[in-house]
Formats: C-alpha cells, sequence, structure tokens
C-alpha cells in the first residue's frame, strides 16, 4: 500500500508538472505572464515544502514513536509544534506514552509483588503453561515434594515421578483433595486456573494440614487418655492394695489355697501391666517441649545400637551403621530423640517378622539425613494410610502409641520424616534433620 507521504509528494510533483507544461505555452503568447507563472509554480513549490514539514515530517516522528510502542520502550516523548492540529495529535500521543508508562510501572510492581509471594508463600504453589506443563514451582513446593527444580521445570505434570503430582492429574480445575503423603503427613491439593492472554492456565496449591490436624486430633485423644487414667487409677489403687494384703496375710492360707494365691498374684500382675499401660498413653499426652543441645547424630546411633543389639540377636537380625563421611550436628532433645529412634529401630526389627534380615542405619550429612532401612515384608497402602495415627497398630499386641510418640517428638523438634515402602523388601524411615 502506498504510503501517504508518497502519495503527497507525487500529487505536488504531477500538479507543478502539469502547471509548467500549461505555462510553457503561455510563454509563446505572453512572455510577461510566464514570468509570474513561473514566480507562482516557485511560491507553490515552497509552500507544498513548507506544508510537507508542517504535516508529515510530525507523522513520521510519529511512526517512530509507534514502533517504540511495538518494542515496548515507553519513553519517547515528543515536543510542540507551535501547529495545532498537529500539537493536538502529539498531546494525545504524549498522554498516551504517560499512560502506558505508568500501567507497565504498575504491572511491573504487581508482577514483582505476586512473584515474591510465590517465592515465600507457606503453601506449596506450582503453575503450569498452556501446555500443562510445570512453568514455576516455588520452593515450599519443592520442599513437600522432595525434588529439585530441574527435576520438574517444563515437564509435565504426569510425567513427574512423584506420588503427590500423581493425584493432581486426576483432579479437574476447582476440586479439592485432601491425602497423607509419606505416611504422616496430611496436604491438602487444590487444582484451579486463571485466565492468560485469552486461554485458562492452571495452577495447584499444596497445603500442609498436619500441624492443625495433629493438634486437634491431640487434644482429642489427650482427653479420652486422661480420662481413662483416672479411671483406671480410681479403680486398680484401690484393688491392687487389697490384693497385696490378701496374699501378705498368712494366716488366712492353707496349702489347699495355693491355686487361688496364684490367682491372685497373676491378677496382681495384670493390674500392674495395666497401669503401666496407661502410664505409658499419659506419658504421650505429656510430652514436654524438647530442651535441644547441639548433638552428633553417629554416637546416638551407635548406643541405640548397643542397647538394640540383644533384641535384634534375638531376632536373627543384623543391625548396620554405614560408614559415615562426615559428621552430621543436629539440634535435639538427646533423651527424646533416642527414645524416638529406639522406637523406630525396634519396630524396624519387628517388621523383619523373624526372618533372617538387616536393619541399616546411614547418616547423609550433605542432606542432613538419617534414614533406617529394613528387609521386612513392607507396608501395605492401607497400612500407609493408617501409619502414625493413635491407637493403630499392625502387631497384634501393639498398643499403637509407638509410632505415634515418635511422630510427637520429631514434630516437636521441627524434623521433617516419612516412612514407606521404596523397593521390594526395602522399607524407610526417612528423617529430614
Amino acid at each position: 500500500m502506498m504510503k501517504l507521504r508518497t502519495k503527497y509528494i507525487l500529487f505536488v510533483f504531477i500538479l507543478h508538472l502539469v502547471t509548467l507544461v500549461l505555462t510553457y505555452f503561455i510563454f509563446e503568447a505572453n512572455k510577461a505572464l510566464f514570468l509570474v507563472a513561473e514566480v507562482f509554480v516557485i511560491i507553490s513549490i515552497l509552500i507544498s515544502w513548507n506544508l510537507y514539514r508542517q504535516l508529515i515530517q510530525p507523522m513520521k516522528s510519529l511512526m517512530v514513536g509507534l514502533e517504540a510502542i511495538k518494542d515496548r520502550d515507553f519513553n519517547i516523548k515528543f515536543s510542540p509544534t507551535g501547529k495545532y492540529e498537529v500539537d493536538q495529535l502529539i498531546g494525545v500521543y504524549n498522554q498516551m506514552i504517560d499512560q502506558l508508562r505508568t500501567e507497565r510501572t504498575l504491572q511491573e510492581q504487581q508482577h514483582f509483588f505476586l512473584e515474591k509471594l510465590i517465592h515465600t508463600s507457606p503453601t506449596g504453589i506450582i503453575v503450569l503453561d498452556h501446555d500443562d506443563q510445570v512453568q514455576q514451582i516455588n520452593p515450599k513446593a519443592l520442599q513437600i515434594l522432595g525434588v529439585g527444580d530441574k527435576q520438574v521445570l517444563n515437564q509435565p505434570v504426569g510425567n513427574v515421578s512423584n506420588e503427590l503430582l500423581q493425584q493432581v492429574t486426576n483432579l479437574k480445575s476447582g476440586e479439592t483433595k485432601v491425602l497423607k503423603y509419606g505416611g504422616a503427613s496430611t496436604y491438602k491439593i487444590q487444582k484451579s486456573h486463571f485466565v492468560d492472554r485469552g486461554f485458562p492456565r492452571h495452577f495447584i496449591m499444596i497445603e500442609e494440614l498436619t500441624a492443625e490436624i495433629l493438634a486437634a486430633e491431640k487434644n482429642v485423644y489427650g482427653k479420652v487418655i486422661r480420662m481413662m487414667a483416672h479411671e483406671v487409677n480410681n479403680t486398680i489403687g484401690p484393688v491392687n492394695s487389697i490384693i497385696q494384703s490378701t496374699l501378705k496375710t498368712e494366716n488366712l492360707w492353707t496349702s489347699k489355697d495355693e491355686l487361688l494365691k496364684e490367682a491372685l498374684q497373676v491378677a496382681l500382675d495384670r493390674n500392674q501391666n495395666l497401669n503401666l499401660f496407661m502410664r505409658n498413653f499419659a506419658d504421650l499426652v505429656k510430652l514436654p517441649a524438647p530442651n535441644k543441645k547441639q548433638v552428633e547424630v553417629l554416637p546416638l546411633i551407635k548406643s541405640i545400637v548397643r542397647l538394640m543389639a540383644n533384641k535384634a540377636a534375638e531376632s536373627r537380625v543384623e543391625l548396620v551403621i554405614e560408614p559415615v563421611e562426615a559428621p552430621l550436628y543436629i539440634p535435639a532433645d538427646e533423651q527424646q530423640m533416642e527414645q524416638a529412634l529406639i522406637n523406630v529401630v525396634k519396630n524396624a526389627i519387628e517388621a523383619i517378622d523373624g526372618h533372617t534380615g538387616i536393619v541399616t542405619l546411614k547418616i547423609n550429612a550433605l542432606n542432613k539425613q538419617l534414614i533406617i532401612t529394613d528387609t521386612g515384608t513392607g507396608i501395605t497402602a492401607t497400612q500407609s494410610e493408617q501409619l502414625f495415627t493413635p491407637f493403630y497398630s499392625t502387631k497384634k499386641d501393639g498398643q499403637g502409641i509407638g509410632l505415634t510418640l515418635v511422630r510427637e517428638i520429631l514434630m516437636n523438634h521441627g524434623f521433617r520424616f516419612s516412612l514407606k515402602t521404596v523397593a521390594q523388601s526395602q522399607t524407610e524411615f526417612r528423617i529430614s534433620f
């Protein structure tokens, strides 16, 4: 398409060419009139040039401004020319540039705020592109998933090998799901969308509910345990006193009463066991806040291996501590951590279920982790959902407080942990300090 400038120049050229041709005929008839006509043509050319400068040149300058807008450069503005019509156009352009620059500054500030908000959010956030590939993921989401950003960025959600993200593929926009991950933590996953340049884009929010659920859970079972302990103590104390007094009164017994005497002794022992059982539950409720000090992990697990050596030998289980590349120090209450790790190692030994096996304790100083692995039968999907739930046990005579105590101690320390079967005959209890 022919530009306006070209049209104008072509029009002026044709007009003056025709005028010159006409003045040629005047030259033959009237030379004086010819000179006047030539002066008129020269004046006309000068006026045309002046109009070109007044009209076309500002338009050319404005075209430069439009190119700058295309390049998102909103810093070019024009000064008034003194010509009313052109100045009106320049004024509108300058006002538009000011508004665009203000909008861009505001947009950049909002974008920076949003980026900062996503980065520092205590909720895991994953932003997907138009093809549902991971475009952005914040540190909290990486921490929850236990992966590096290179493992998930620019990857379709369904292709990432992660149990939690696999659940997202089944969610529709606007849906929410609550599930357990790693056997210990509870998360709420929500999938939603926003419109970007006219197309919907999805984002995923992963919110950890563990602390809230555990607080409510502990409040409930704490009341139950305190009530049970009160009733049991009020009953067992007087009963035991009566039984003990009866057993000590020798003149009441004859040689024929030995069976009755033994039965009373069994009842007394069972009452003592019941009392101990309730004290274990009461200790769970009354667990004090950890008195944290710098503790080296290697001596701690060595003492636990020595303590559990006899039980392991009886169960035909070998306890192995892998070589440590560097010492690992953690802020912890040594007594509470020892109690938690004893429970973990004891469960690992019992998980081997009488077969010959190995329990391995590995310190990863670089990632600040302790990994306790057993070669037992593993954990089923159903069991995984119930792990760390109070009063739940996979053992026939289990009380269901071992892993609950472990959970309480580790949560109070702020340590992350998981228990899951990662391969056949390979179950890991992983603690991240």
